[in-house]
């Protein structure tokens, strides 16, 4: 993670925010991973939801992306932890993939740590932004 600049909306960021405040408190396990997803808060651009760009990835989208090292396409939501549901392509935020996309806007690459090393994703598509579809309640 890290590098590019990233864009989100100051509702997603003071909804994750709280997220965080209130893991810290509850899981011991995961810290390193929330400090993770506070570091990518603390470089984004905020934007209010009208102004964010209908090609960026914010909560609740759904989006298209390829697997560089792999080829594999998928079409996966960004969700809140509680909405999370891997058969349903529903990856939550404070799953390394989801903290990785959080904020990256169609054409970008998206690189993030894994125990193997380092995978690579490309982002296609947004097929579905709720900012842009005028969905300011998600």
């Amino acid at each position: 993670m890290g590098g590019r600049d990233i864009c989100i909306s100051k509702q997603d960021k003071a909804r994750l925010s709280q997220l965080i405040e209130q893991a810290l408190h509850t899981k011991s396990e995961s810290r390193e991973h929330l400090r993770s997803l506070q570091q990518e808060l603390d470089r984004a651009e905020l934007r209010a939801p009208k102004n964010i760009p209908p090609d960026v990835i914010t909560m609740n989208s759904t989006v298209r992306l390829t697997d560089l090292d792999t080829g594999e396409e998928m079409i996966v939501s960004l969700v809140f932890p509680n909405e999370a549901d891997l058969a349903a392509q529903k990856i939550s935020v404070l799953a390394p993939v989801g903290t990785a996309i959080l904020g990256y806007r169609v054409g970008d690459t998206i690189e993030w740590r894994v125990p193997a090393g380092i995978r690579r994703l490309h982002v296609n598509e947004i097929l579905f932004q709720p900012e842009a579809a005028g969905r300011f309640d998600l």
